[in-house]
């Protein structure tokens, strides 16, 4: 039992470690954006507004006008001794990480270091990734190595924006840190469906999270269907095109006993619920509207923006498409001859084997569940009010990267010469990621409009 847990202990303590060097001077005390340490606080109070009701500065804190049940005046961050009890200052990001790290508030208070918390905790995502390739491979679904698997491991580590986003410690990416082990232990207690209620309850709280996860929900469905029939199909189509591939996976569909399905998926279901009705409960006490997590009252700029299209609207989408398909680094003959824009580099640029998951050699019951809630969440995600500004690259694709590299590892396809170029490739960029992002501005585009893209003529 100690041998099995070896490589993933080995795998946490290698990250972490790295995570915790590279964090450098952050790591021993706060960092400047802790609303979780300050959401843990309210929580640990017994209540869900600011302790002092006063945002500790002006980026990200929700304001909400209990007389007029709407947003406080726009601009405003400070009200007077009269005005505390109708204007209520909150966090307005989904809670479970304000959890995750209440413990260590409760021994330190607003002086947490939560990055260092978060560093450590990031050491989790990529020993959890083996993990669940390591299970895929044991069920008989993968045919990768271990050997295979630790490299993977490894460029989920390093070789992907989880790199820069395990270093930074505030809480616009500590939410990715939390979610990223959480959608792995979701999709390695899906595997055949056995452990639905455990499935349901990482996928809950990751929707608690990062609420887009919840999207992933049919991987659950397509793996219960998987397992309840009298002779479980391995795959669909050696070779998948067009109308044949839709024919076979309608009569694997039908092949499914209905009666064990839904069993399986009303347990699975049961903790979403649950969480989802704590979820509700927190928002019509704050908001007065259960389905209102706050995002609507943040004090910012391009508040009239989201009053406008809402916070996801098809409005979003060709621009942060670009982003994810198009966002490269800004060349220029003059030092510092590298310039990153603040919407950060494309999904492909900073990951380059992704690219295999587009031509699997085959195509199984689980990969159609796998390939499917990808498409869901990005396409959400792609409608978002924005691209995830201010970044490296595009850490919206976190909120699915763990599916991304099980398919990968389910692809079929040979890891040859050209993937481990492009893994050296993957690694070198997202290092300089990690040691620039926040830190070495010059390296970076600094328009504060959302409205650069791409490099000025």
């Amino acid at each position: 039992m100690l041998r099995r847990w070896r490589t993933p202990l080995l795998l946490w303590l290698l990250c972490a470690g790295v995570y915790v060097v590279v964090l450098g001077p952050r790591a021993s005390g706060p960092t400047a954006n802790n609303h979780y340490v300050h959401l843990a606080q309210s929580f640990l109070a017994g209540q869900l507004h600011l302790v002092g009701n006063e945002p500790p500065g002006r980026n990200d804190w929700a304001c909400y006008d209990r007389d007029t049940r709407g947003a406080c005046p726009p601009g405003r961050f400070r009200f007077t001794a009269a005005d505390q009890d109708r204007y209520r200052w909150y966090v307005s990001f989904p809670p479970f990480p304000a959890v995750v790290i209440a413990p260590a508030v409760a021994l330190w208070g607003e002086e947490t270091p939560d990055g260092l918390l978060w560093a450590l905790l990031a050491g989790l995502g990529p020993a959890l990734v083996f993990v669940l390739l390591r299970a895929l491979r044991e069920r008989g679904r993968s045919a990768r190595s271990d050997r295979e698997n630790f490299v993977l491991a490894l460029l989920f580590a390093f070789g992907t924006v989880f790199f820069f986003v395990a270093v930074q410690g505030t809480v616009w990416f500590a939410a990715h840190v939390v979610a990223v082990p959480l959608t792995a232990l979701f999709l390695l207690w899906s595997l055949d469906a056995r452990r639905p209620v455990l499935a349901g309850l990482m996928l809950g709280l990751a929707f608690l999270t990062r609420p887009t996860t919840l999207l992933l929900s049919p991987i659950f469905l397509f793996e219960a269907l998987r397992v309840s029939r009298a002779a479980p199909a391995a795959q669909l189509l050696e070779h998948p095109d067009g109308r044949g591939f839709v024919a076979a996976m309608v009569n694997w569909v039908r092949g499914a006993s209905f009666s064990p399905t839904i069993r399986r998926c009303l347990w699975f279901s049961l903790p979403i619920l649950f969480v989802g009705i704590v979820a509700m409960a927190m928002n019509q006490a704050r908001f007065d509207d259960p389905f209102e997590f706050g995002h609507t009252y943040l004090q910012i700029r391009w508040r009239p923006r989201i009053e406008k299209w809402g916070l996801f609207n098809f409005h979003y989408f060709a621009k942060n498409l670009s982003v994810f398909l198009a966002g490269l680094p800004w060349l220029s003959a003059k030092a510092p001859y590298v310039t990153i824009s603040g919407h950060g580099l494309a999904l492909w640029f900073t990951t380059p084997a992704l690219l295999l998951v587009l031509w699997p050699k085959r195509v199984t019951p689980t990969m159609v569940g796998l390939y499917g809630s990808v498409a869901a969440v990005a396409l959400l995600d792609l409608c978002y009010q924005n691209s995830g500004w201010v970044q490296f690259g595009y850490r919206f694709a976190l909120d699915y990267m763990v599916i991304l590299f099980a398919l990968l590892a389910l692809s079929g396809r040979r890891f040859g010469v050209g993937f481990y170029l492009a893994m050296v490739f993957a690694v070198a960029v997202n290092t300089f990621g990690a040691l620039t992002f926040d830190r070495s501005p010059r390296f970076y585009d600094h328009d504060s409009t959302q409205n650069v893209l791409f490099q000025p003529d």
